[in-house]
């Protein structure tokens, strides 16, 4: 087993998975820097989703390795795993997913409270995040009063609220119109740049791509290098030698 680059806080070598018969990674190989804003980019289908739900603990992969902080993601038992995702993951996904019984404040607050803190300090907090995307006002009514940017704005409010060390977001802006979608993203790059936070962002939209540090691309299941698709030994080379 090879260690993974001291500077990577996020490693993978050799991911493998399917549903069925269907082909999602097929032997992607990355490391993700500390502080790091890493778009994931390809067309619908070539395994973006899949990828970060690996590398996020939420997804084993059937064949390769996961390491976070040089320690190894893929041999942990679930508990552990979900541990993980609670402590030092946040996830954002293309739909909000909130709990329809609490209202948005203690949607934003609920991670916090799960992880011990006390309520007034989970309020402020999420209070402050809820700001910060324009749906402070929205914080006392719950999801089925809001359209569907404000919810999203919401749960990305709620996963920032954790300052999470790594932070996953499937396309994240997918439910926003252009100058929302434009809006948010640039709030959720400058929250991370400024609290050090490492972003794995998957998009098909060139516009959000070019908020990143870096960008890898993904076509039917594989790295994809200057248009051609490489193959899963040469990530594996790469990703031994170099923090890609």
């Amino acid at each position: 087993m090879v260690a993974p680059p001291d500077n990577d806080v996020l490693w993978a070598r050799g991911l493998h998975h399917s549903y069925g018969a269907s082909t999602a990674l097929a032997g992607v190989s990355l490391g993700v820097r500390e502080g790091e804003i890493l778009a994931v980019t390809g067309p619908r289908g070539s395994g973006k989703t899949t990828l970060l739900r690996c590398l996020s603990a939420q997804l084993a992969p059937s064949e390769g390795e996961v390491w976070f902080n040089s320690s190894p993601v893929h041999t942990l038992a679930a508990r552990h795993r979900e541990r993980l995702r609670l402590d030092r993951f946040g996830w954002i996904d293309t739909q909000p997913h909130l709990v329809t019984e609490l209202t948005a404040g203690e949607n934003a607050a609920l991670p916090l409270l799960l992880r011990g803190e006390g309520g007034r300090a989970a309020r402020n907090t999420a209070a402050e995040w809820l700001d910060r995307l324009d749906v402070g006002d929205c914080a006392r009514r719950r999801p089925a009063q809001l359209d569907q940017s404000q919810r999203q704005r919401v749960a990305i409010a709620r996963a920032l609220a954790t300052t999470p060390q790594v932070l996953f977001a499937d396309e994240p802006t997918a439910p926003l119109h252009r100058a929302d979608a434009t809006q948010v993203l640039r709030t959720l790059t400058t929250a991370a740049r400024s609290h050090q936070i490492t972003v794995v962002l998957a998009t098909h939209d060139p516009e959000a791509a070019s908020l990143a540090d870096r960008t890898v691309a993904l076509l039917d299941g594989r790295r994809a290098r200057g248009g051609a698709v490489s193959s899963p030994d040469a990530e594996s080379r790469a990703a031994c030698s170099l923090s890609v």
